[in-house]
C-alpha cells in the first residue's frame, strides 16, 4: 500500500518501484522508527492533536510489532517503499483507523532524519566502545616494552633508535583523536529533528521539546529546511570513520612490513594469517593486507556521500535517500576492522632481538653524535658535517660508527677523545631523549601512566 496514492490514477512502474525502494538496508532502521513513532504518537495524545485512546493504541501496538520482529515473527516485507511505510502499514492492519492517524503533523523527510541521527548516535557509542578497547590494548602491549630498542625510520629509512612502546604511543593518540572526533560529532548530531515537516513545519501545535525528552536528545533542529536536508552528520560521522581506517590501514602496513623476512621484527599469529594454495612455506598477513584494502572501501562510502550531496538545492531530495548505504557500510566495515585488528594486535609476537639488532645498523647515531659535538664546543651546523665526513668514512671501511677506531674518529676532527663512544651506543641514544614525549623509557612509562588515566576517562565518558 502506498501512503501517497491519492494523487495518481496510475500504477506505478514495476521496475521504478523496485528501483527508488530502499526496504532491502532501511530494514535496519526499524527499532529507530518505531521508538520516533511512539514518542510522537505519546506527544500527539498528550497535545489533544489525536485522541488519547487512540495514541494508546498505537504505542501498544507499534511495541507489538518491534517485539514481533525482534523474536522473528514478524517478516519485514521487501515489497514494501521502505521502513517507514512497512511500520504503518503493519500498524494500520493491526489497529484499522486509529493507526491512520500517526502521521499527523509529520513527513517522511523529518521522520528519516531522526532515525537517521538515532542510529548514527547508537553506532557513535559503539565504535568508541571498540576504540577504548584498541587503546588498553595498545598500552597492554607498551608497557611490555618500555625497554624495546628498535629504529625509527623518516623517508622509510632508518633515522634515530626509539623504543616499540614509543612506537605503540603514537598509535594511542592517533585513536585518541579519533574517539575525539567521534564525540565532536555526536555534539552536532544530538538536535532531534522531527516537527519539521516536509520542510516547513506544521500547522499543528506539536510540542517538539517533549519529542526531543523522550528521545534523549539535548536539542531541537533550529531550521526546519536546514534539518530534513542536512546531511552533514553522516558526512562528518563517515569522515571520522575514514580516518580511523587510514590509522589502522599505516599501522597494518607497519606490521605487513615487520613480518617480512626483510625485517623480522614480529610475528602475526596464526589465527590472523592465512598460507598459500601452492607455496607450502607461506604464512601471509592477510588480516592485515585486508584492513589496509577495506580502507578505500570507507573511502568510497564518504566520496559518495560528498558526491551526493554537493549539487542539492533545499530541501529534500530522493538524492539523499543514498546516504543510508554508504553510512551502513562504514559502520560494518569499520567495526569488523577494529574488532579484528585488536584481536590481531593483542596475539602478536614481538622479536627483540631483530629489532635491536637492527636498531645498531643504518647509523642510526649519528644525530647523537653530532650532539656530543656541540656539547663539546662546536655549533650544529659544523657537527651535522663532520658527522657526514664520519658516516661517509664508516660506509667506505663497511662498518658502524660505534666499531670505528678513535683514529678513524680523529682523522676527521680532533675533537673527538674516548667518551664519544659511551654517547653513542643505542641504550644511550634512546634513553638520552626524556623530554616529555620522547622515547626514552622514563618518559614513556610516565606517558604511559598518563594515557591510562585518559582511557579511564574516555571509558567513563562513554
Amino acid at each position: 500500500m502506498k501512503l501517497w496514492g491519492g494523487r495518481f490514477s496510475q500504477r506505478t512502474d514495476k521496475l521504478a518501484s523496485d528501483f527508488q525502494s530502499s526496504v532491502s538496508f532501511d530494514q535496519r532502521l526499524y527499532k529507530q522508527d518505531i521508538n520516533g513513532s511512539v514518542a510522537h504518537a505519546e506527544m500527539l495524545g498528550q497535545q489533544g492533536i489525536i485522541p488519547k485512546s487512540d495514541a494508546e493504541a498505537i504505542i501498544k501496538a507499534l511495541k507489538n510489532i518491534a517485539a514481533d520482529i525482534e523474536r522473528g515473527a514478524l517478516t519485514i516485507d521487501m515489497d514494501a517503499e521502505d521502513i517507514h511505510s512497512f511500520v504503518e502499514s503493519e500498524l494500520i492492519s493491526r489497529i484499522g483507523d486509529a493507526g491512520k492517524r500517526l502521521h499527523t503533523g509529520r513527513s517522511r523527510n523529518d521522520q528519516v532524519a531522526l532515525d537517521m541521527r538515532m542510529y548514527v548516535k547508537n553506532e557513535i557509542d559503539e565504535i568508541k566502545t571498540l576504540l577504548t578497547d584498541l587503546m588498553e590494548t595498545l598500552l597492554t602491549v607498551a608497557k611490555q616494552h618500555t625497554a624495546t630498542t628498535m629504529p625509527g625510520f623518516t623517508h622509510m629509512q632508518k633515522a634515530q633508535p626509539i623504543t616499540l612502546a614509543h612506537h605503540l604511543l603514537a598509535y594511542f593518540q592517533m585513536f585518541r583523536r579519533d574517539f575525539e572526533r567521534l564525540c565532536d560529532c555526536r555534539k552536532r548530531t544530538d538536535e532531534m529533528p522531527l516537527g519539521s515537516g516536509a520542510l516547513a513545519t506544521t500547522t499543528y501545535p506539536l510540542d517538539r521539546d517533549f519529542v526531543k525528552d523522550l528521545l534523549g536528545f539535548s536539542d531541537i533542529t533550529a531550521n526546519s529546511l536546514d534539518a530534513v536536508s542536512d546531511r552533514d552528520f553522516c558526512v562528518e560521522f563517515v569522515s571520522g570513520l575514514s580516518i580511523i581506517m587510514m590509522h589502522m590501514s599505516r599501522f597494518c602496513e607497519e606490521l605487513i612490513l615487520w613480518s617480512t623476512d626483510a625485517f623480522a621484527f614480529v610475528e602475526i599469529s596464526d589465527a590472523y594469517a592465512t598460507g598459500s594454495s601452492i607455496m607450502p612455506q607461506k604464512k601471509n598477513p592477510d588480516m592485515a593486507e585486508l584492513i589496509r584494502g577495506k580502507t578505500g572501501r570507507v573511502y568510497g562510502d564518504l566520496m559518495g556521500l560528498l558526491t551526493m550531496m554537493k549539487g542539492l538545492p533545499l530541501a529534500y531530495n530522493k538524492d539523499m535517500q543514498e546516504d543510508k548505504e554508504a553510512v551502513f557500510d562504514a559502520v560494518d566495515t569499520v567495526k569488523s576492522c577494529l574488532s579484528v585488528f585488536c584481536g590481531m594486535l593483542s596475539s602478536i609476537t614481538i622479536n627483540k632481538e631483530n629489532m635491536y639488532q637492527s636498531a645498531l645498523g643504518g647509523y642510526t647515531n649519528a644525530t647523537d653524535a653530532a650532539d656530543w659535538l656541540v656539547k663539546k664546543g662546536a655549533t650544529f651546523r659544523e657537527a651535522h658535517e663532520i658527522i657526514g665526513r664520519l658516516v661517509l668514512h664508516a660506509i667506505n671501511k663497511k662498518t658502524s660508527l660505534n666499531d670505528l677506531t678513535i683514529a678513524d674518529f680523529k682523522s676527521v676532527s680532533n675533537m673527538f677523545d674516548e667518551t664519544i663512544y659511551e654517547a653513542i651506543t643505542v641504550e644511550a641514544c634512546v634513553n638520552a631523549r626524556n623530554l616529555p614525549g620522547g622515547p626514552a623509557q622514563s618518559a614513556v612509562i610516565k606517558e604511559i601512566e598518563k594515557s591510562e588515566t585518559l582511557l579511564r576517562a574516555m571509558r567513563k565518558y562513554s
